[in-house]
């Protein structure tokens, strides 16, 4: 059983080029079957290390990803010459990167975390599911993860709060 993805556009990036890298999360977009989850969990060893940062640096680093990611998902997507194409997963590092925004650092508010944020991003309630259909580019690949990650740190942020 092969654990990366044969799927020709995917063969069109390469690792080697840093805004593949990227957007491939790593690497992770590879995998054959549920990429945005592996993208996902390709995100965790960065939030980690991020968690270690007070809240502005946090911030900051965020945005640069975010803003980042609209060039490094519209390339990618370019490049493959398909839209929002699976493998492409750098707006799942950036979704849970938002997630995790001023949450305590430990291993349980990740995973609740991790698990809010790719229900969003599976569920796609609205308004994410309508800019998902709407907006194209990388913007528009961005921009629903990005919300999904807002849902879910407001999910999140209310279950440290009351919990």
């Amino acid at each position: 059983m092969n654990l990366f993805t044969q799927d020709k556009d995917v063969k069109k990036l390469s690792l080697l080029n840093p805004v593949h890298f990227l957007a491939l999360g790593f690497g992770s977009g590879k995998a054959a079957k549920a990429p945005g989850t592996f993208g996902t969990l390709a995100a965790v060893p960065v939030v980690l290390l991020m968690q270690q940062l007070s809240l502005m640096p946090y911030l900051v680093i965020t945005l640069i990803c975010s803003l980042a990611g609209v060039y490094i998902c519209g390339q990618a997507a370019k490049d493959m010459g398909a839209h929002d194409h699976g493998a492409i997963v750098w707006d799942e590092v950036v979704g849970l990167m938002i997630t995790m925004i001023a949450v305590p650092a430990n291993w349980l508010w990740l995973a609740i975390g991790f698990a809010l944020f790719r229900f969003f991003d599976i569920i796609k309630p609205w308004p994410i599911s309508w800019l998902d259909a709407k907006v194209d580019g990388g913007f528009g690949i961005m921009i629903d993860d990005v919300l999904a990650g807002v849902f879910a740190l407001i999910s999140l942020q209310l279950m440290v709060y009351y919990l």
